[in-house]
């Protein structure tokens, strides 16, 4: 019998799923979230994941040309129009968890490394880690304006939306 997800695992997924939606927005300009969501065809993601990355992967992409000015200010040697289109989306997605204050900046960099390794090129872990350090300065919401109280769950709750 199948266990359930764990909530990192549930976080992780998306993760993945809304840095596909970044690319493939990125690649073939396509921002409606119902196709973006029906483009994601791995048979091991539920319908809902898939929905929720597509929705997340849109908002992102709303901030896509203030994140890419800061990228690029940033690493002016490799601006995002030279950076390989994965690369692009993981820094997208990573500047987007930042911005919004619900993940601490260290953990969205963490995880945005580790999908680096996974799909980026053998360059990408590091060029993400150090250009993200220096972004996330940029990007977290000052301490007055942040949430409280955070939990693990709420960036990903926030992306699922209120599905009761």
């Amino acid at each position: 019998m199948p266990h359930a997800k764990s909530t990192k695992d549930q976080r992780r997924t998306l993760r993945r799923l809304t840095m596909q939606v970044l690319y493939q927005i990125d690649v073939t300009g396509q921002t409606e979230a119902q196709a973006l969501a029906d483009a994601l065809d791995d048979e091991h993601d539920t319908p809902e994941a898939r929905a929720a990355a597509a929705e997340a992967g849109v908002k992102a992409w709303d901030r896509h040309a203030e994140y890419d000015a800061l990228l690029t200010d940033l690493s002016p040697d490799w601006p995002t129009h030279r950076q390989p289109p994965v690369d692009r989306a993981i820094l997208r997605l990573a500047c987007a968890e930042i911005a919004s204050g619900i993940t601490p900046p260290k953990v969205a960099i963490s995880e945005a490394v580790e999908l680096a390794k996974q799909f980026g090129t053998e360059h990408s872990p590091s060029f993400i880690n150090g250009v993200l350090d220096k972004a996330a300065r940029a990007l977290a919401p000052p301490a007055d304006n942040q949430p409280t109280t955070l939990t693990a769950d709420q960036w990903l709750d926030d992306a699922l939306g209120d599905r009761s």
